[in-house]
């Protein structure tokens, strides 16, 4: 049986890095987290050291948010909210940042509609709002990449591993 993948934008997401589906929407782990987890193994069990970074989309290749359906919209925020929720119960963090680029001048890099969800914590930057340039920094790298046709930052096996510890928190 072939493997599935979700489209974004010009890319594939596979399915060992998606973690929660619905029927208009997935979450999966980030290629390069603005706030990257650590992923331990003890007696072959794993275990997510510290903070991460997921994305949530629609299945539907949208480029831009005006684009959704109304159906689309509330699956996606829906979506983003319950995953959200349990990433920040995971995590023992204190709040979330939910963000997007909406669009090439809004520092969109893949042109597909999704949403950053950023476990937090008080004192994980040194300035709050520091999390939005550390996003546009993270973007920028991975449209260099992009243009470089090199997406893969962490590995498959990384991020197959985180996916499957979310999974787990959704099931």
């Amino acid at each position: 049986m072939a493997a599935q993948y979700y489209p974004f934008g010009r890319h594939r997401i596979s399915e060992s890095e998606v973690f929660y589906t619905t029927q208009l929407s997935f979450a999966f782990v980030n290629n390069r987290p603005a706030r990257p987890g650590h992923i331990l193994s003890f007696y072959g069990l794993s275990l997510i050291q510290s903070m991460s970074h997921v994305l949530v989309c629609p299945k539907r290749e949208v480029k831009r948010v005006a684009d959704l359906t109304a159906d689309e919209t509330c699956d996606l925020w829906l979506t983003a909210q319950k995953v959200g929720r349990q990433l920040e119960r995971y995590h023992n963090a204190t709040s979330l940042t939910y963000g997007i680029q909406d669009g090439p001048q809004a520092g969109q890099t893949v042109a597909h509609v999704h949403i950053h969800i950023i476990p937090r914590q008080a004192g994980d930057f040194e300035n709050n709002d520091d999390i939005n340039d550390e996003i546009d920094l993270k973007e920028k790298q991975l449209k260099r990449r992009l243009d470089e046709e090199e997406r893969q930052i962490r590995s498959l096996g990384e991020m197959a591993a985180e996916a499957d510890e979310y999974r787990k928190l959704l099931s």
